[in-house]
């Protein structure tokens, strides 16, 4: 069945508090696509932000962001006073000021987790179902807070390269600060899941993203330091990134850890396995972040400058894709396989049996017959109009080669004023895609203001754009039913909901007539 859904983060929802979280708004956004006809809400990345505030760069692979708990449902469970939320949250209510919520929402939750019965059963069962990776997470988030917040690898070596003593030691010093930390994870993942629920209860599925690489800066790292390529003092020796490229003389320096896939073999892969079990039961679809680096991936060495010097190194391919068909048949997945792909990668994604992706504005850089052009595309993929590390469709028209714009536009047919934005999204909806997901701003018709990231860049504007109150009217939503289901997307709960307004008229129609008849 042809399906369609909207990407949005999370934090991107319009909210009184800083960000956008999983309280009212969200619930109301749920109302709201499903009105819309849609099928999916994919809202990337939900792990703690680290570095760059990037949900890229996590504490954690398996956490939830703590910034994303919604305070005003805390005070519903009688567990923060209205007054302790507070008012300032940022001048700006289009921006998330990532350093005022370091700053100041902690506090607030720690209030909030100091009131939490650490007896109740229902918090005692999550620790414990959670506890392969949320023991290590809350020690390490204690024993980082207490260090000033530096990374892992400027820790002192005991703790950082785990020696037992300092361990232990550790443990009992920062005990109560790593129930903070456990409390906070079992604030999100109640939350989340009441989320879900009621987002599945409306026909709306959920679309989450899993980062192939983990942060320099996680507990991953340090709990599981034989599962990545790292020295005998725990430190890095290859980092990730992708060579240089017609986009980025320098290549991309990512920075994160390589996985030691042959470690990873011969436990049956269960660390990646755990992680993919636990994204299934967190999302209805998984998004795996570039996905090519199950087949190869570039290792860079640790401290280099750029990523002029690396080299492709083989991936765990097909004896993975194997384990995890075995271990998860049924997940949904979506495979992330956007950028120099070799015929080994199309041959693992063939392989895998799961969706890629085409992104439209890709679609027009002059290129011969390009594999994103609409009419090359094949009926089991899922079509974007762009992503977050686009710019929004409005801005590209601007800013993209005027030749490559041109091309769009004789490719869609248009006249120099028709409007471009509504086409490209048109285009997606209307191509043979299994799936089109479009970003909201594209719905909206924003410019630049409104992008999410830029990537190879820090800080700056990226994951700071929301969504301000009353952005999202009525008509907005009957616009894009009436264009989900011209192009027979509309979702199966729309559907049943027209199927019953056509019965009640025919039988409405049957009434009448039996009653004239009758006469």
């Amino acid at each position: 069945m042809r399906k369609a859904g909207v990407l949005l983060p999370i934090s991107s929802l319009a909210s009184r508090h800083g960000i956008g979280t999983l309280g009212k708004t969200a619930y109301s956004f749920i109302d709201f696509l499903a009105e819309a006809g849609q099928s999916y809400w994919q809202v990337l990345p939900v792990g703690p932000t680290g570095f760059g505030d990037s949900p890229y760069q996590s504490f954690s692979a398996f956490a939830g962001n703590p910034y994303l708990i919604d305070l005003p449902l805390l005070v519903q469970q009688g567990l923060l006073l209205h007054q302790e939320i507070g008012t300032e949250w940022g001048e700006v209510p289009s921006k998330v000021e990532y350093g005022l919520l370091f700053k100041k929402r902690f506090a607030v939750l720690a209030k909030a987790a100091a009131r939490q019965n650490k007896a109740d059963p229902a918090y005692r069962a999550f620790c414990e179902a959670h506890a392969s990776w949320l023991d290590d997470y809350a020690l390490y988030m204690a024993i980082k807070e207490a260090h000033g917040q530096v990374g892992l690898q400027h820790w002192p070596a005991p703790l950082r390269t785990r020696q037992p003593a300092a361990l232990q030691q550790a443990a009992v010093q920062y005990a109560p600060r790593a129930e903070f930390w456990r409390c906070l994870q079992y604030f999100f993942f109640t939350q989340w899941q009441n989320l879900k629920t009621y987002a599945n209860q409306n026909g709306v599925e959920l679309v989450g993203d899993i980062p192939i690489y983990v942060s320099d800066d996680s507990s991953d790292l340090w709990a599981n330091p034989g599962l990545f390529q790292t020295d005998q003092n725990g430190h890095l020796s290859v980092v990730a990134g992708v060579p240089p490229d017609a986009f980025s003389a320098d290549g991309q320096l990512w920075g994160n850890p390589l996985y030691n896939w042959p470690a990873h073999k011969r436990t049956g892969y269960a660390w990646w396995m755990r992680r993919l079990a636990h994204s299934a039961a967190l999302f209805d679809v998984s998004r795996i972040d570039h996905f090519r680096g199950f087949c190869d991936y570039y290792a860079i060495p640790a401290g280099a400058k750029n990523a002029r010097v690396g080299e492709w190194r083989p991936g765990p391919g097909k004896d993975f894709i194997r384990a995890l068909h075995k271990k998860l048949p049924a997940m949904q997945i979506i495979a992330e396989d956007l950028g120099f792909l070799t015929p080994e990668v199309h041959e693992l994604l063939a392989f895998s049996g799961y969706p890629g992706m085409k992104i439209l504005q890709f679609a027009f850089d002059s290129r011969d017959d390009s594999d994103y052009l609409p009419h090359n595309y094949h009926h089991h993929t899922v079509a974007y109009t762009g992503t977050h590390d686009n710019t929004t469709t409005q801005d590209w028209q601007y800013t993209a080669p005027k030749a490559n714009v041109a091309f769009c536009r004789r490719y869609l047919g248009l006249t120099p004023h028709q409007n471009l934005t509504e086409s490209l999204v048109r285009a997606t909806l209307a191509s043979v895609a299994q799936t089109a997901i479009i970003p909201l701003q594209d719905w909206l018709h924003l410019g630049a203001d409104a992008r999410i990231n830029t990537p190879s860049t820090l800080g700056g504007n990226n994951w700071r754009w929301r969504l301000v109150p009353g952005q999202l009217p009525q008509a907005l939503a009957t616009h894009m039913r009436q264009q989900t289901a011209l192009y027979g997307r509309l979702s199966a709960a729309q559907r049943a909901k027209v199927t019953a307004k056509t019965q009640q008229k025919e039988l409405q129609t049957a009434l009448t007539t039996a009653e004239k008849a009758g006469q």
